[in-house]
């Protein structure tokens, strides 16, 4: 009886936390980078006084390079994680067949901290040491603070970077393909760029839970810095 009201009510309540953060993660990194250094890229080539046409060229290059660059940083830090998991899994299981009685102390350990008493946590300390598989989960996630990782996470993570990056990057880059003359297409990207930036900084904002307004500022503060030091150093190379 007591199971089906406890299931009942799970049903009645829907969870309402976000949960797609790696997928967030990976979007951020790929269109905050994907902005701003192509917007750089072409702020700096148009204060050396380069064609549209060249800058087009060597933006559209620098945005291939580096969403291949990206993407592969993504997939290399999520092998890594992953790796590192499966390390530590072979461990804990080593340590839960060879020193049992301390890996039960260490589960003791660990549910006391949560205010629970000794008479309470034996229960379920003796029902681990039944379960092995559950008594690792448990370890893993409670001792080492590790969750198992999707064993897709590699590349999904290295696609979204990549696709991410290209997105951004072609936002400076649009200006150049209708204007070709460099001086005032710099002016029509830095404005396109920096609404983007904004838009992409509130959503930022809104789906990390941070201050969409703060999140939206900061962001085009920062796309606007990069893009005046390298127009910046471009004239003083120049001159």
């Amino acid at each position: 009886m007591a199971q089906e009201m406890e299931k009942s009510l799970l049903n009645q309540h829907t969870e309402k936390h976000f949960t797609a953060g790696e997928i967030v993660r990976d979007v951020i990194i790929g269109v905050s980078d994907g902005l701003t250094v192509p917007f750089a890229l072409a702020a700096g080539l148009s204060g050396a006084n380069a064609s549209s046409a060249i800058i087009l060229t060597a933006g559209i290059a620098e945005v291939a390079a580096g969403a291949i660059s990206m993407g592969l940083g993504g997939y290399l830090a999520a092998k890594s994680e992953a790796d590192h998991y499966l390390r530590e899994l072979k461990r804990e299981q080593e340590e839960i067949i060879a020193v049992p009685d301390t890996e039960a102390a260490e589960v003791a350990e660990i549910l006391s901290e949560y205010g629970i008493q000794p008479h309470e946590y034996t229960p379920v300390v003796n029902a681990l040491r039944k379960n092995p598989q559950a008594w690792l989960d448990f370890m893993m996630k409670f001792e080492l603070g590790l969750e198992k990782p999707n064993p897709k996470r590699a590349l999904q993570s290295a696609f979204t970077i990549a696709i991410a990056y290209i997105v951004g990057g072609m936002v400076p880059l649009i200006p150049y393909i209708f204007i070709p003359i460099a001086r005032k297409a710099v002016m029509a990207s830095v404005v396109l760029t920096l609404l983007a930036l904004l838009i992409f900084g509130y959503a930022k904002g809104h789906f990390t839970g941070n201050k969409p307004i703060r999140s939206a500022l900061q962001t085009a503060l920062i796309g606007a810095i990069a893009s005046a030091a390298a127009f910046g150093m471009a004239k003083v190379v120049q001159g």
